[in-house]
């Protein structure tokens, strides 16, 4: 019987960063395109912005928990692993339960998405659907596309431009060119998220058949290719800033990618790159924390 604390590990608390941050910057685009003085913050705006969260949250833990079943009965989890603690994988949990676990996340997340679109729009319905459906299918069913290169895709669609977009279409009523700018800024840190995940798994991966991006495009490109995803992602930054001065702020959250970026071209491997998802995280919610700060100045 798996403790709450595995249960807590398994739920991957460092990748939660890549919930939260979407909708920090939605709020953030939403409050921008009402402006300040028309005061968006009511009761309803706020309400919309915590179910929003409510729903990345659950669809973050759901599609973890799902993963970590869909991984476990395939057997690409096992002794071999480096990574976060899995439940299926280490038989702490039966894989019924973990499968209900992200059963249950994904019902929470359509209570709350259900909602939103009745406050909002009904098509957020079909969103929401899609967002579950692709969460499930990452890992799971006959031909999960995270084993075929479309995991990044995933996250930075659902993650990044859904999450932002929608977030800042259910406060201001619609979207804006600054929203789709941060949303491709704030998908691109999430995918690199994933991109240190799957290059600290590349070996295993390789060996176990499940051809992540980091398997195909090879150890070295892949190292270039999270620095350029945190690049581009400041770059974002510096467009929306001919805007919106104040978000300029949010090049400071620079500071804490500078370590990952450098354990990661240097060569870090296995267990070394660990941290440089926490950190990676960390820059992630940073970004969102002061594009949300600066876009209500």
């Amino acid at each position: 019987m798996a403790t709450a604390a595995q249960w807590v590990s398994a739920a991957r608390p460092r990748t939660l960063p890549a919930a939260v941050a979407p909708v920090l910057v939605g709020c953030g685009a939403g409050a921008a395109i009402l402006g300040v003085h028309h005061s968006p913050w009511t009761a309803e705006s706020w309400l919309k912005a915590a179910l929003a969260l409510i729903v990345a949250l659950a669809l973050q833990v759901g599609v973890n928990y799902a993963n970590d079943y869909s991984d476990g009965i395939r057997g690409t989890d096992g002794a071999h692993r480096v990574g976060p603690f899995r439940l299926v994988g280490s038989g702490a949990a039966p894989p019924q339960a973990v499968k209900a676990g992200a059963i249950t996340c994904f019902a929470i997340a359509a209570a709350a998405g259900l909602v939103l679109a009745v406050t909002s729009a009904w098509w957020l319905i079909l969103v929401g659907a899609a967002s579950i459906a692709a969460a499930w299918f990452y890992t799971g069913g006959k031909r999960p596309y995270g084993y075929a290169g479309f995991g990044e895709l995933f996250v930075f669609v659902f993650f990044g431009l859904v999450a932002v977009l929608g977030t800042t279409y259910v406060i201001a009523e619609r979207i804006s060119l600054t929203s789709i700018v941060l949303a491709v800024g704030t998908g691109l840190l999430a995918c690199a998220i994933l991109v240190a995940n799957n290059l600290r798994d590349v070996a295993t991966d390789g060996a176990t058949g499940k051809r992540t991006l980091a398997v195909i495009l090879g150890d070295g490109l892949t190292r270039r290719v999270y620095a350029a995803m945190l690049a581009a992602a400041f770059l974002a930054v510096l467009v929306v800033g001919l805007r919106h001065p104040w978000c300029l702020i949010a090049l400071a959250a620079a500071l804490p990618a500078i370590a990952p970026v450098r354990q990661v071209l240097r060569g870090a491997r296995g267990p070394a790159l660990i941290p440089v998802l926490g950190a990676t995280g960390m820059t992630e919610f940073c970004y969102a924390l002061l594009l949300l700060i600066g876009l209500l100045l």
